[in-house]
């Protein structure tokens, strides 16, 4: 048995103090065909980089997701607002993510950025501090790139980047992904779209995430099942309306219980839930750093899945179905 001691940096040393400042006078750049580059630009400029996208979808925050989803390893979403990119989600092997690249060691991200618990920024004419918990640190720290911002989302379990998120600083507050301060107005989101349509937009960026993911550990990619779906769906609107968030319904039962109800028949099921993250991606994400939900996530025994989201309540339901 190996002990192992977390020995912490004199914070007052020299060499340690050469080191934060050698790290702040860094300025991360981008390369000319980063995908970073794209925030700021008009919808035109995303057309003639990535195409014409595969499906758009509402969101919660006032842009309209643009969904590249053809390839799994050049997969993005790119949020348009008012003809401009705002925000950029990269989770494909083969995107441009520069400054960082998908899979990088956090060891390699350490060295050359300076991860900080707060971030302040100024826009218009207000003040907001980002305040981040040493989990956000560890798995979804936030650094700014010039006048953008970049979320890492890091994979606890392997050590390395699974997925980055640019974004300008409006889009980034109406976001509020860590704890927030602020002096000034806060600006809040104000979707046309009804959350119907922006929820079944997001559970297909669940399904589409997901099923990259499993590719990523040579797993078999899973079918969207309707009627599992369904049962998914209903179970996020319980959690939302009775407040408990659990597996069991009191109303309902268990998954097999909810499952038989809706007539889904099967050999093998899984539920994965949560709530309150700001959309699909960092749900996945999410689901992806604790250990359980990893687990059945990355199951080679499942061959469908049904997504469901209600307000911001997440299920997900896994089957396999009988084989004859």
């Amino acid at each position: 048995m190996v002990n192992k001691e977390k020995i912490s940096p004199n914070l007052d040393s020299p060499k340690f103090q050469t080191e934060v400042e050698k790290k702040k006078s860094q300025t991360l750049k981008a390369s000319d065909d980063s995908l970073l580059t794209l925030i700021g630009k008009d919808a035109e400029s995303l057309k003639t980089v990535l195409g014409e996208p595969n499906r758009i979808d509402p969101s919660y925050y006032d842009y309209e997701w643009w969904v590249y989803n053809k390839n799994p390893k050049k997969y993005v979403q790119a949020g348009v607002e008012n003809g401009k990119v705002v925000i950029i989600y990269a989770i494909g092997s083969e995107t441009n993510v520069a400054p960082f690249t998908i899979g990088q060691p956090i060891e390699q991200i350490h060295n050359t950025v300076l991860i900080e618990p707060s971030v302040n920024l100024e826009y218009a004419n207000n003040y907001y501090r980002f305040e981040l918990s040493e989990e956000d640190i560890n798995t979804r720290p936030l650094v700014q790139i010039g006048g953008y911002f970049a979320e890492l989302y890091i994979d606890r379990f392997t050590g390395t980047l699974s997925s980055v998120r640019f974004l300008d600083a409006k889009t980034l507050i109406k976001h509020r992904p860590y704890e927030l301060v602020y002096r000034g107005k806060l600006i809040e989101s104000s979707p046309e779209d009804g959350m119907e349509k922006i929820e079944r937009g997001t559970e297909q960026q669940i399904f589409d995430i997901t099923n990259i993911i499993r590719l990523r550990y040579d797993l078999n990619t899973l079918k969207w099942d309707e009627k599992t779906a369904e049962v998914a769906y209903s179970h996020s609107k319980d959690m939302y309306e009775s407040g408990e968030f659990s597996h069991t319904s009191e109303k309902y039962g268990d998954l097999s219980n909810r499952l038989k109800a809706a007539d889904v028949f099967y050999q093998l099921a899984g539920e994965n839930i949560a709530a309150n993250y700001v959309d699909g991606p960092a749900v996945v994400e999410g689901w992806m750093n604790s250990k359980d939900h990893r687990e059945t996530l990355l199951s080679s025994e499942f061959t469908h899945l049904g997504v469901g989201v209600f307000q911001k309540h997440y299920t997900q339901n896994f089957i396999q179905i009988w084989k004859k």
